[in-house]
């Protein structure tokens, strides 16, 4: 925040703003600007406006806010990374670095040193024993349809963990797990990754904008996510959770007032849309709050016994955006435009006919699936 010395004119005008904040019930969240049925107004769009660290590096301990220094130095680490502005010796855009900074924007660092905010050490609480072993069925499987390619021939990151070799004979068999993730197959649109089918936006989602449209009996707020993977949610003021047995993609949203602050829990989530590998046993409780005209005090509480050994919370403050800057691309925008995905499959059924003709490489000796074969 900016400050300054306010001489006598500043002091009366300060004044007088004071008087209109408490005229209109907007000072410190309390009794804010309310619905025509009373209840207060979160309407808009809102925004964290920094980036922030999901968990907080080990070294800072319970600390949880960082100092101007370490807050310049993640700026300009962010700014100089190589998926922003490295080139190849060539000349052109790194590849394998994705997008650079004529395509992205970044926000700049906040004053927190992670998203994470409970446990104190801002980490997310250990893996169940169960959580690993399937992590570990998903990265053997992986490694096991790249063992020919040159990503594990030359030892690069992608194959961590994995070693050279002939294709495996495990490589046509099903997947022993539901795949969201982009594996080196390509048999059918199950074996690319939610981003390539268009499906990356979940629940809960921090990173892009939500738009806020109150009912007295019903919330609705569209995300903005994820290169136009953005997605709905309604969350219902009254009734209760479905069947156990009924799943889906954002699990069921049930919103109360606890005075002034909005609590949503979701439960019945699906198990084809998993956050951080929690799946169909996730509880989300989320806590929307006033602060000012153009501040939510936003905190997520996740927890999953089948995935992690304790609950955890993140909290967010999210600022309002312009109305008028913001007012097209409601709709998610991705499935639109999705020509990579069957594009994908085409080409890998080019290569299976041309390495069956005799005219190329076995399809899996190419490593289609890290995008760093060879790379250091």
């Amino acid at each position: 925040m900016t400050r300054r010395l306010l001489g006598p004119f500043g002091a009366a005008t300060t004044l007088s703003a004071l008087m209109v904040v408490l005229a209109t019930g907007l000072l410190g969240g309390q009794g804010q600007s309310v619905t025509p049925w009373g209840r207060p107004n979160l309407e808009g769009i809102w925004l964290d406006v920094y980036s922030t660290p999901f968990e907080r590096p080990v070294a800072l301990g319970d600390r949880e806010l960082a100092t101007a220094e370490e807050r310049a130095a993640r700026d300009q680490a962010r700014m100089g990374s190589q998926g922003r502005n490295r080139r190849g010796d060539d000349g052109r855009r790194d590849v394998a670095g994705a997008y650079n900074a004529v395509y992205t924007s970044a926000k700049p660092a906040g004053p927190r040193t992670s998203l994470v905010v409970d446990p104190p050490n801002g980490r997310i609480p250990p893996l169940t024993a169960e959580a690993q072993r399937a992590n570990e069925v998903q990265r053997d499987w992986r490694l096991m349809l790249l063992q020919n390619t040159e990503t594990c021939r030359s030892g690069a990151r992608g194959c961590a963990g994995g070693e050279y070799g002939p294709p495996s004979p495990r490589r046509f068999d099903v997947a022993p797990f539901y795949n969201t993730g982009r594996m080196n197959r390509h048999d059918g649109p199950e074996d690319q990754s939610l981003g390539d089918r268009c499906m990356t936006g979940r629940t809960p989602d921090f990173n892009g904008f939500r738009r806020i449209v109150q009912g007295e009996d019903a919330i609705a707020m569209g995300y903005d996510t994820g290169q136009g993977q953005g997605f709905q949610r309604v969350i219902y003021l009254d009734g209760t959770h479905p069947a156990g047995h009924i799943r889906l993609r954002h699990g069921d949203s049930r919103g109360r007032w606890e005075g002034e602050t909005l609590v949503i829990e979701t439960t019945n989530f699906s198990s084809k849309f998993p956050f951080r590998g929690s799946g169909e046993n996730r509880r989300l409780v989320e806590r929307y709050s006033r602060i000012d005209e153009d501040t939510l005090d936003y905190e997520a509480t996740i927890e999953d016994p089948t995935v992690w050994t304790a609950p955890w919370t993140i909290r967010q403050e999210l600022k309002r955006q312009s109305d008028e800057q913001n007012r097209i691309y409601y709709e998610p925008r991705c499935h639109e435009g999705n020509y990579g995905l069957p594009a994908l499959l085409v080409g890998r059924r080019v290569d299976e006919d041309a390495f069956a003709e005799g005219r190329g490489p076995n399809p899996f000796s190419m490593d289609t699936a890290t995008c760093v074969q060879g790379l250091e």
